[in-house]
């Protein structure tokens, strides 16, 4: 299989290359050239499987050619046994036809686990492979950074920079990146939100100028391809359970980036009866209102209970637009190109596929904390706030028919005040692993949104 830049102007690239890479050098991000596909025969014979068994099915067409059947089974073994539930990814019913899938069972309990862990373990085979050190770069709204850290620190030829907005995420997100120990972990807390720290990212991998020149770089955001593949994973494993491929099943997703609804899409283009999928988003409401308007605008972010999901730029989306542009990169490239100075009109065709592919819900902080309380008082179910966001979504556009799942992106016990503020009178433990965690000495260093700043103290600090 080849990856492809959705702007068209890079080359492709096989699997081992784009993992080393992240973002395409004309500034697009890589996709697969085409697809594997699944029959009903082949879906129904996976009900069996446990999760690693079946995520060597489902991804080993993109990994051939860099790993070995074998190869990729040991890894996926090694990557979901650290989870702490027995079935990885657990259904639970919340209501009449209406589930919670629940990813938050990693070891930074968050749905980037499920990612993070199998990168951090790709990344580790192959440079040990190429006896090459890099540096890896990620920005983060709370989670990815934790669980990238988490992922890649036993890595010997990583150092690894995880910039997070300073004082706008949460205390416990802030400590799992920060009480990490080792030399080649290096958090930056900078003076700005999450979009300034996906910028300063995005242009660091567009201009390396201030960074040494014999240094690989890897993204760990959802930029990189091997984040959005795995995650593929788990919505056939979900839809299984309840029936797949004899039965369609809707999923709600809550969303900021994209990337997680866009393995929801993918998962269809493959073969599973997906009959709806939810954009569920916060007040930080870009796609929603490019739903409603056809029209992709950037807007003023504001801090929500749901901080993972402020976002205003969805980096994912372009890879849907490179499809329903007719997988067009000239056209991708000329959007993109007018939205970094202005807004942008979809095209009516653009749009017709996209209302069809996908429904959207915003829900505010108001609405979030009732949904917590409703969640609690009916089936004494303990949500964060993203998850409620899902949840609410999810009862819009629910059908009497179809299973509706709600993934449940993070645990409850890393959004305290989220979960104080909606009054349900309970507090959230963090789990026996994390307990001392507030225990624990931190190491960040807060440092300016300016992109020469950032790269000067990545090339001050590496260590590997």
């Amino acid at each position: 299989m080849k990856y492809i830049s959705t702007r068209g102007r890079s080359p492709a690239l096989n699997f081992e290359d784009v993992l080393l890479t992240g973002l395409a050098s004309d500034g697009g991000l890589y996709v697969p050239d085409s697809l594997p596909y699944f029959s009903a025969d082949q879906i129904r014979s996976w009900r069996t499987l446990t999760y690693a068994e079946l995520a060597g099915e489902i991804l080993y067409p993109f990994v051939e050619g860099t790993f070995s059947r074998e190869e990729l089974d040991a890894i996926l073994v090694d990557t979901y046994r650290v989870f702490r539930h027995g079935a990885v990814a657990p259904l639970t019913q919340v209501d009449r036809n209406q589930w919670v899938l629940e990813l938050f069972h990693g070891p930074t309990l968050a749905f980037k686990d499920f990612a993070l862990q199998l990168l951090g373990r790709l990344l580790d085979e192959v440079l040990k492979r190429r006896d090459e050190k890099i540096m890896i770069m990620g920005a983060t709204s709370g989670d990815t950074g934790s669980a990238a850290i988490e992922g890649c620190k036993r890595c010997s030829n990583i150092d690894i920079f995880i910039l997070h907005p300073h004082q706008r995420v949460s205390d416990v997100q802030r400590k799992q990146m920060t009480t990490v120990v080792g030399d080649s972990i290096h958090n930056l807390a900078v003076k700005g939100n999450f979009d300034d720290c996906q910028a300063l990212v995005k242009a660091t991998f567009n201009n390396r100028s201030g960074l040494p020149q014999d240094r690989g770089m890897v993204a760990v955001n959802s930029i990189n391809w091997a984040r959005i593949m795995a995650q593929i994973v788990y919505y056939f494993y979900s839809a299984v359970a309840l029936g797949a491929p004899d039965r369609a099943v809707s999923f709600s997703v809550p969303t900021g980036n994209f990337g997680d609804i866009f393995a929801g899409y993918l998962a269809k283009k493959m073969g599973l009866p997906i009959e709806t999928l939810v954009i569920a988003t916060n007040k930080n409401d870009v796609l929603h209102r490019m739903m409603a308007s056809g029209v992709y605008t950037k807007s003023t972010l504001e801090a929500s209970l749901s901080p993972s999901m402020d976002i205003t730029v969805s980096s994912n989306f372009e890879r849907l637009l490179f499809d329903v542009y007719g997988r067009n990169g000239d056209a991708i490239f000329q959007l993109f190109d007018t939205f970094n100075t202005t807004s942008v009109e979809l095209s009516t065709p653009a749009m017709a596929q996209i209302r069809d592919l996908f429904k959207s819900s915003r829900v505010d902080d108001a609405q979030t904390c009732q949904e917590i309380q409703r969640l609690w008082s009916d089936c004494a179910y303990l949500a964060d706030p993203h998850t409620a966001i899902g949840t609410a979504a999810a009862r819009e556009h629910a059908s009497s028919s179809t299973p509706m799942v709600t993934l449940a992106t993070a645990h409850a016990a890393k959004f305290p005040a989220a979960i104080e503020q909606a009054g349900i009178g309970v507090e959230p433990p963090l789990p026996e692993h994390l307990a001392d965690l507030f225990d624990r000495p931190e190491r960040f260093d807060v440092i300016e949104n300016d992109l020469e700043q950032v790269q000067a103290y990545m090339s001050a600090n590496l260590v590997a």
